[in-house]
């Protein structure tokens, strides 16, 4: 059963005001112009001018008089790129028993970056939480750059205050936010980690607004997401069957992980049609998920594809074959679990400054 969680709350977002649309297209690019922008955005030529002012003052963009171009008469076109601005942001990837900290600038580039070998049921949510900003603080230590933001991605639920319930992690109204934002003193973002999914494709997204992403993660936990007009809407998959826990439950032979059950497969037919089932369980449940939601883009992650070679293609071929005649379908596997956290980590960092670029300062 698929229930579309209309209360829940995610912080990503297309560009959607002026700076936005601009930093979006400037940051994509390695030099661009005024008139590029008004092409590429759709906006006005005097309203790319006044968000190219306003985030030039803000020193987020930089001109290029070194490689200003004539045109005859009039004044010549100055290119524009992506300022390197001091502040670093912050993302924070939760994960079962390792948690991924790292510092990005405002391109995306990784500052530094560090794991917690920590396994998150077996300690209390404070006792986590002090975890967490002490890998943060040690990061931060001696960089002689100030922190701007604080993002961070989990599996559960996540309130509009920031406040996680993840059974899978023993959590429930874990203030993720409000106890950063205390100790940190900038913007926290905390949000699922299939809604940063979406995140990371949007921010990467070179024509923002061309048709519905749709992303599901399937581990220890079961996530979807969709994009919206307004940011990204979660979906809860009610599942359990399908999570890694519910698939060692029904494979006849003991295994204690997936990548024990995948070496069993390869000389147990029955096993290995345990696994081709959930493989093709998930496509379906995707392939429902994309016919109500209208979604062009399906992004996948997690265990389920990566560990288990054989289960891609049995997921992809279900998908289209499910999916309503004629329905188009672009799906894209996230191929490692250090990509993903990687990705996930930088969207959840860069979301506020990239979304509403004027809120955060750059000094």
């Amino acid at each position: 059963m698929m229930e579309t969680m209309k209360s829940s709350w995610s912080a990503f977002s297309r560009p959607h005001n002026p700076t936005a649309k601009c930093l979006h297209m400037v940051r994509l690019s390695p030099v661009t112009s005024r008139s590029e922008l008004v092409t590429a955005t759709g906006l006005s030529q005097p309203t790319v001018t006044r968000a190219i002012a306003a985030l030039m003052s803000a020193g987020y963009v930089t001109e290029r008089a070194d490689l200003s171009k004539s045109k005859g008469r009039g004044r010549p076109i100055i290119p524009l790129e992506l300022s390197d601005t001091h502040p670093v942001h912050a993302g924070i990837s939760v994960g079962t028993a390792a948690t991924y900290i790292a510092l990005f600038d405002i391109k995306g580039r990784t500052i530094r970056d560090t794991d917690v070998e920590i396994d998150v049921a077996s300690v209390s949510q404070d006792d986590f939480i002090q975890h967490i900003m002490a890998g943060l603080n040690r990061l931060m230590a001696d960089l002689g750059r100030p922190l701007a933001t604080v993002g961070v991605t989990t599996s559960g639920s996540v309130s509009p205050q920031g406040a996680v319930t993840a059974p899978n992690l023993g959590w429930h109204d874990a203030p993720f936010a409000a106890q950063l934002r205390e100790q940190f003193s900038v913007p926290v973002t905390v949000t699922s980690a299939v809604a940063a999914i979406i995140g990371s494709e949007i921010q990467s997204d070179q024509h923002p607004g061309s048709g519905s992403i749709m992303a599901i993660f399937a581990d220890d936990s079961i996530g979807a997401a969709v994009t919206e007009d307004k940011g990204v809407l979660p979906i809860a998959v009610d599942r359990e069957d399908l999570t890694t826990h519910g698939l060692l439950e029904r494979i006849e032979e003991p295994t204690s992980s997936l990548i024990d059950a995948v070496s069993h497969a390869s000389s147990n037919s029955s096993t290995r049609q345990t696994l081709d089932e959930r493989a093709e369980e998930l496509g379906a449940v995707a392939a429902d998920l994309m016919a109500q939601h209208d979604a062009s883009t399906l992004v996948v992650a997690g265990s389920a594809f990566i560990d288990d070679p054989h289960a891609p293609a049995v997921f992809a071929r279900t998908v289209r074959a499910n999916l309503p005649d004629g329905a188009a379908a672009s799906l894209r596997m996230i191929p490692t679990h250090r990509e993903m956290v990687r990705d996930i980590a930088r969207a959840v960092a860069l979301d506020l400054v990239l979304r509403e670029p004027l809120s955060v300062t750059t000094a």
